[in-house]
């Protein structure tokens, strides 16, 4: 397995080299540049490398540390607060795309269970992106950041339960029991992450504060345990990193130092998520989906911005805010992918509607990432004033 993964390792980051130095010259952002090698270098491109679903077991690592990172950069009062306000646009976004996502299949006389997934996956917009593209400094003192985080992460939970739902309507009936107990779980886990961190988590710090190997290697180790027990218990790895960011979150002498360590080794594991992203795509099966693709596609680049002004105005927030946050959330998900492939695995969506979900969310992230880079403040810089 070494010899064969040390290899592909060298193909990825080599071609994510040139093909990141050609977007940053042309001001793209760097997951653009990912995409589009996954799907140049993957099974249904030139082929060099035929494995993307290990590379895409990687990769999901780098969604649980992004999302451990992001626990960590909220204080956990200060959110709650921040979902308060947010909860009416994240709840009625939601249900309406949703509801558009499902009318459209209908119309393209997909089967009702692929429409109903379809419509699910509409909703969520990407955390992964639409934080990769704030800059550092917008993080902690921008309404719009502090706004959008709060919505993703409504959107996450919402995806948590879709999650649980979706594999249950392969069996004809939707098995309520099994999906209340497993979200019964959750106030447990919070409190656990909690006292953890109270009684044994900052009394470790407290003691070896200076050593910062050590710290670097509690973090991981406290990330990755609060996964697997989500995972365990019938959740989400994603939501147990979260939850394990958050705890810590209330620590400043050790948090943000943790953000600073953490990014490289998230940052690894992103240029593999992004890479598998367009590797796992069967751009053969575009042309049989092409319709109902376009259409939903539409919806989530350029009808999600405008609902999203108007739900930000209806809460008092600033047009120009609106509009920013409008398409800066203006795609597809992560979320999406993983909902298609439980999906699949549960056997409850087709090829067609698992073609459909993957096409929306990966051309949706490469229009969305031009966009916002021409458009507003990146990491790449602000956009040229004309």
């Amino acid at each position: 397995m070494q010899l064969e993964f040390v290899p592909v390792l060298f193909v990825i980051f080599f071609g994510a080299a040139v093909t990141s130095t050609m977007a940053l010259y042309t001001r793209q952002s760097l997951m653009v540049a990912y995409i589009i090698l996954g799907g140049l270098l993957g099974p249904w491109g030139f082929q060099f490398i035929t494995e993307a679903n290990v590379v895409q077991d990687i990769g999901d690592a780098g969604v649980i540390f992004l999302l451990f990172l992001l626990g960590m950069h909220l204080d956990p009062i200060g959110m709650l607060d921040k979902l308060r306000e947010s909860a009416m646009v994240a709840l009625l976004s939601s249900l309406l795309f949703m509801s558009i996502g499902y009318g459209i299949c209908i119309l393209f006389d997909l089967p009702m269970v692929d429409s109903l997934v379809i419509g699910l996956s509409l909703m969520f917009s990407s955390t992964i992106i639409s934080l990769k593209l704030l800059p550092s400094g917008m993080i902690h003192s921008s309404p719009v950041s502090e706004f959008m985080i709060s919505i993703l992460l409504l959107q996450d939970l919402i995806a948590m339960i879709a999650l649980l739902v979706v594999p249950t309507l392969n069996a004809g009936s939707l098995d309520i029991w099994p999906i209340v107990l497993r979200l019964g779980y959750l106030p447990f886990i919070i409190i656990f992450g909690f006292m953890v961190e109270r009684f044994i988590l900052s009394k470790l710090f407290d003691v070896f504060e200076r050593n910062k190997e050590y710290l670097f290697l509690l973090a991981i180790a406290w990330c990755l345990s609060m996964a697997e027990l989500c995972e365990v218990l019938g959740l989400s790895s994603e939501i147990g990193a979260f939850i394990a960011g958050v705890s810590l979150a209330s620590d400043s002498r050790v948090s943000l130092y943790l953000v600073k360590a953490l990014e490289p080794l998230r940052d690894f594991f992103l240029v593999l998520f992004f890479f598998s992203v367009g590797a796992s795509y069967n751009f053969g099966m575009l042309n049989s989906v092409l319709y109902p693709t376009a259409a939903l596609l539409v919806v989530a680049v350029l009808f999600k911005p405008y609902v999203f002004r108007i739900l930000m105005a209806r809460v008092g927030e600033p047009i120009d805010d609106s509009w920013e946050l409008g398409f800066r959330l203006g795609q597809g998900s992560e979320f999406s992918l993983l909902l298609a492939r439980i999906s699949v695995a549960n056997g409850v969506l087709g090829i067609e509607g698992t073609s459909i979900i993957q096409g929306v969310a990966i051309i949706s992230f490469l229009v969305s990432s031009f966009w916002v880079v021409r458009r507003y403040a990146t990491p790449i810089g602000a956009p040229e004033i004309h």
